[in-house]
């Protein structure tokens, strides 16, 4: 089991290096070995810590506020937010979360597949100013810090709106997604939900895998890879709809 668990760790580092929705690998993964969905997310969320750092740090040169929303502002909020959801989530009964679980997985896999393949890049200045940009980066840290699926496209929509250039907001991105999960996972490290060894595993392969991921960057088709992303995403959802955990 652990051995399937580090390899799904992997693959998880590897996706997220490449495309995001790592999320969608280990989630499934930890279910299957077990746990419920409320453990299972504590412990991917846990597990993949170290490797949104790994990323936000290789990206830091190309970090930048988002027009008059400093830098400073952006990290306050993702901080306060990624807390703010992590207490929800730590606050809702398992059996409660069990049946969000397939309209959350619902949302992220449609959130993935609109960045994906339907999402145009803003190139042309900020289309929002900076206090709906902070609105919009507060909620989106609360979400990311309650489950997480498809928090990256989120933050590059809002984001580029907010007048980053793709490149800038794809690293600013990075380390906000870090950051916000940072103060989630430092509230759930005292959580009995986390399953510690099953975290060492995935949290071991997932570093691997972001390690293949720079390596396989420009050699891997990204179209496919998140092609396949999206077909999990959907598999998932209807296998948690139709046997709810």
């Amino acid at each position: 089991m652990f051995a399937l668990l580090l390899i799904a760790g992997l693959w998880a580092g590897l996706q997220n290096a490449l495309a995001g929705g790592g999320s969608f690998i280990t989630l499934p993964a930890l279910i299957l070995s077990g746990m419920s969905p409320l453990a299972a997310n504590i412990t991917s969320t846990v597990a993949l810590f170290p490797g949104q750092v790994t990323s936000g740090f290789s990206g830091r040169r190309l970090v930048s506020g988002a027009g008059k929303l400093s830098f400073k502002a952006l990290f306050i909020i993702s901080v306060a937010g990624g807390a703010v959801g992590g207490l929800l989530l730590l606050n809702t009964p398992s059996s409660i979360f069990a049946r969000l679980v397939p309209w959350l997985v619902l949302f992220a896999t449609i959130v993935f597949a609109w960045g994906s393949f339907l999402r145009k890049p803003v190139e042309d200045g900020a289309h929002i100013g900076p206090g709906a940009a902070g609105v919009l980066q507060f909620l989106i840290a609360i979400y990311g810090g309650y489950f997480g699926g498809g928090i990256g496209f989120l933050m590059m929509a809002a984001l580029t709106m907010a007048g980053l250039q793709t490149r800038a907001a794809a690293a600013t991105k990075n380390v906000l997604a870090g950051v916000m999960n940072a103060s989630a996972v430092l509230l759930f490290v005292t959580s009995p939900e986390v399953r510690w060894p099953q975290a060492f595993a995935l949290g071991a392969g997932a570093i691997i895998g972001g390690l293949l991921g720079a390596w396989a960057l420009h050699r891997v088709n990204e179209k496919a890879l998140r092609v396949a992303v999206v077909c999990i995403g959907v598999a998932l959802t209807i296998g948690l709809f139709l046997k709810p955990v």
